[in-house]
C-alpha cells in the first residue's frame, strides 16, 4: 500500500496500466491528446508490479489497470475516466492539480 501511495502522490496524474491492455492505452492516449502527460507505471514491466497490482485490487480497482491517480487520490479506472470526461468533469480536475493549464 505505501508504495503505491508513494508512486501514486510523485506526479499530478499517475497511471498504473499494462502494456498489454487495450483500455490502458486507450486511457493514456485520451490524456495525451488533452496535453497531459501522466507518469505511467507498466506493472508488466517493472519489478514488483505483482505486488502493485494486488493492492490495487484491495483498493478496489476492478479491473486493476488502468487505475487512475489524479492529485495522489484514486480516480478509478477505464469507465470512471470516461464518464468524468464525458461529462466534463475531467478537464477541471487535471486543471486544479497543475496536469493541465489551458
Amino acid at each position: 500500500m505505501e508504495r503505491v501511495t508513494k508512486l501514486a502522490s510523485e506526479k499530478p496524474v499517475v497511471i498504473f496500466s499494462k502494456s498489454s491492455c487495450c483500455m490502458s492505452h486507450t486511457i493514456k492516449t485520451l490524456f495525451y491528446d488533452l496535453g497531459v502527460y501522466p507518469t505511467v507505471h507498466e506493472l508488466d514491466e517493472i519489478p514488483g508490479g505483482c505486488e502493485i497490482e494486488q493492492t490495487l485490487l484491495r483498493l478496489g480497482c476492478n479491473p486493476s489497470v488502468p487505475a487512475v491517480f489524479i492529485g495522489g487520490e484514486l480516480v478509478g479506472g477505464a469507465n470512471k475516466i470516461m464518464s468524468l470526461h464525458l461529462n466534463r468533469s475531467l478537464i477541471p480536475m487535471l486543471r486544479q492539480v497543475g496536469a493541465l493549464w489551458v
